[in-house]
């Protein structure tokens, strides 16, 4: 059973893949970790506007919009709302492009930011006032001539100084520590104050800000796949940065944001900025919303940005088989998975992967097909065998135009499997003397059929086996694994490893030396071979020789083999069902003399009523009013009590629970029996005295 799982492992074991761009599990996944409430929101402001972008980038329309809408006006009018509540009302109604009729609501909005800026002293202040009025202006919720923005040139400068010599920011003049995420919060408010005051502003002053970000981008983080990232530095937990992913994600916001605005491209190296792609793909489908946003905002911005855009070069099978005659198809697509105008795609060498011969394939072209929009390629008819595969791409832009828009970041490299089906010849099974070297008995094998063949050896002779595994192309071909196992009838294995002899892999058993190991255990062994690899389409598990072996006797101190443990599946198996015969009941008496027995139970009773009738017992002396009509009320009912407790008695409890109840019962009837008998006393007393 090991062995057919491990085999199993290999043969599913894929090779590495390309960075595949923005899918529909993105959508699905994000519908469930972005679930509306009644109002119309997804949590607090930052939540629902999270929810909201992400649902933008993926193309999802939002539901319930309407509430949304109301709901962000809503919290843009509340007394208590902060500058940062204010900015997150504002980018939702900015992408759900919200209708406003209120123009003092505006103003009043207008005021608040304009007084927040006078008083800014951190980098998130600036970051949420001017963040609100860039959204306001684009919502075009007051007159473009208007002057949103005063003294323009001092807030620039005033973040400006914030910034440190290796192209990270500081969030404020007071902290020492500078970090990439607070430098995206830097680049997105000077991108906003060039959009709302950018005439103010001294080109110098713009070129220093470029040269910052190309020494930021100077301290990019790397992985050996290529993918880049901003490395967050220790900050104080409480101002809530920290992270890779989301410095990375700001550092994409805000540089983006900034290149918008001006008119020179920033010189960032194209490569830098498909390694940061890579990085957010290479995240896969994340499992919180949070992570969710940042890598779907980040890839949103990287998608429409003036820099450059990353594309995605993915191939739509990481296997190719010979048998079936498969085609080399790639596709060309943005991070969001968008068309790209038709590109041209060389497929610049193919290398076996782990050898040291010379390229397969040089400078290949692959054709376009504009129906599925993939480029193809028959590489499996070009000498190529079974293995894996290193290739390398390239992908230009046929027009000046779309090489300034788009960039693959250089050479693209990716991992396939060629597969195919190896075959197994020369296969032979033999039994040779230890002292001679002669062979006793041959046998040849045919692995394409279902059969066995029974040998007999003894612990002076030898086991030769031997097989011959040959490649589609007629090379020869190592597998990940060939072994044999030797499985005794007492269910006690033994593995051995098939060692590669020039072209053919053979083994030899010297049963001499092998005792010990054997555990003298004499009788029926099966023998079976086990050939696996990932680029083998025909893996397998197949039971070849029946061998009867002859050990000697083994020795009082020998080894004795471990227990066989037992079968999973046997142990968790139906048992067997258990079958029990109840006692036969003993025989009872007669319906009837049970009721005749019963009658004589209630005989006392109808004694007793019968004697209370004689003696003439009334009703005339009971208590009328008062206390005495309470006693009277109570020491009966106790009476009753005491009756049902002698019948419970019978039915269910037992005697230490009837006399603990009895015992209060008692004390109760006590209590109430002395005042009504006093009371009767005293009536027969005073009419004596009458």
């Amino acid at each position: 059973m090991a062995v057919k799982v491990f085999i199993f492992a290999l043969l599913v074991c894929g090779v590495a893949a390309l960075y595949e761009p923005i899918s529909e599990t993105h959508r699905s996944a994000a519908i469930e970790l972005f679930v509306s409430k009644r109002d119309g929101s997804y949590g607090s402001l930052e939540e629902s506007y999270q929810a909201i972008r992400s649902f933008d980038v993926l193309g999802i329309e939002v539901q319930d919009s309407p509430d949304t809408c109301f709901m962000a006006f809503q919290s843009q009018k509340a007394s208590s709302a902060t500058v940062k509540d204010i900015f997150y009302a504002l980018k939702i109604t900015e992408i759900l492009k919200c209708s406003h009729d209120e123009p003092d609501h505006v103003g009043a909005i207008l005021s608040r930011l304009q007084s927040s800026l006078k008083v800014a002293n951190s980098l998130r202040d600036y970051y949420y006032a001017i963040g609100s009025l860039v959204s306001i202006k684009n919502q075009e919720w007051i007159s473009q001539s208007s002057t949103i923005l005063e003294d323009a040139s001092n807030i620039f400068d005033s973040i400006k100084t914030l910034s440190q010599s290796d192209g990270t920011w500081r969030y404020a003049s007071s902290e020492g520590e500078s970090s990439p995420n607070a430098a995206g919060l830097a680049l997105e408010s000077l991108a906003g104050v060039l959009s709302l005051a950018g005439s103010q502003i001294e080109s110098s002053k713009i070129g220093s800000i470029k040269n910052d970000i190309i020494k930021l981008f100077d301290g990019l983080e790397g992985y050996e796949d290529g993918s880049l990232y901003f490395e967050e530095k220790p900050v104080d937990a409480s101002s809530g940065t920290g992270g890779s992913l989301l410095a990375t994600c700001s550092v994409v916001r805000g540089v983006t944001a900034f290149a918008a605005v001006i008119e020179d491209k920033i010189n960032i190296p194209e490569d830098k900025v498909v390694g940061i792609a890579k990085f957010f793909l290479s995240i896969g489908v994340p499992g919180s919303s949070t992570e969710m946003y940042h890598q779907l905002d980040a890839l949103g911005h990287l998608e429409k940005n003036s820099v450059t855009i990353p594309l995605v070069l993915s191939t739509t099978a990481t296997t190719l088989s010979l048998t079936s005659g498969d085609l080399l198809k790639v596709r060309v697509s943005t991070v969001l998975g968008s068309a790209t105008p038709p590109m041209e795609v060389n497929l610049v060498r193919v290398v076996k992967s782990n050898s040291k011969d010379a390229p397969i394939i040089h400078d290949q072209k692959l054709d376009f097909n504009q129906e599925s929009s993939d480029y193809t390629l028959d590489i499996l008819s070009k000498s190529v065998d079974v293995g894996k595969y290193s290739l390398t791409f390239e992908v230009f832009p046929h027009d000046a135009e779309h090489v300034k828009t788009y960039s693959a970041g250089g050479q693209v490299q990716a991992l396939i499997a060629v597969t195919g089906i190896i075959q197994i010849s020369n296969a032979e099974i033999a039994v040779l003397d230890t002292d001679t070297g002669s062979t006793e008995t041959v046998k040849k094998l045919d692995m394409t059929k279902e059969e066995t063949v029974s040998l007999a050896a003894n612990h002076l002779q030898r086991l030769q086996f031997s097989l011959l595994m040959t490649s589609p192309s007629g090379g020869s071909f190592k597998p990940h694994q060939v072994f044999l196992r030797l499985r005794h009838e007492s269910k006690v294995e033994h593995m051995f490893l098939l060692k590669r002899s020039g072209k053919k892999f053979d083994l030899v058993l010297d049963f001499l030396g092998l005792v010990e190991k054997f555990y003298y255990l004499s009788g029926v062994y099966t023998i079976e071979l086990a050939v696996g690899d990932s680029t083998m389409e025909n893996s397998f598990l197949k039971s070849l020789v029946t061998l009867e072996l002859d050990l000697p006797e083994a020795p009082e101190n020998a080894a004795r083999p471990r227990p066989v443990a037992a079968d999973v599946a046997s142990r968790f198996a139906p048992k067997p069902e258990i079958t029990h015969i109840f006692r036969v009941p003993e025989k009872r008496p007669p319906p009837q003399l049970s009721y005749a027995f019963l009658v004589l139970t209630l005989l006392p009773l109808l004694g007793f009523l019968i004697a209370l009738w004689s003696l003439g017992a009334n009703l005339k002396n009971f208590p009328g009013t008062g206390l005495p009509l309470v006693s009277a009320i109570l020491f009966h009912g106790g009476i009753l009590a005491v009756l049902v407790l002698y019948a419970l008695f019978w039915i269910k409890l037992n005697l230490f629970t009837t006399l603990k109840y009895l015992g209060f019962l008692c004390i109760f009837l006590v209590v109430v029996g002395h005042n009504i008998l006093s009371h009767l006393a005293y009536i027969s007393s005073k009419a004596k005295t009458n």
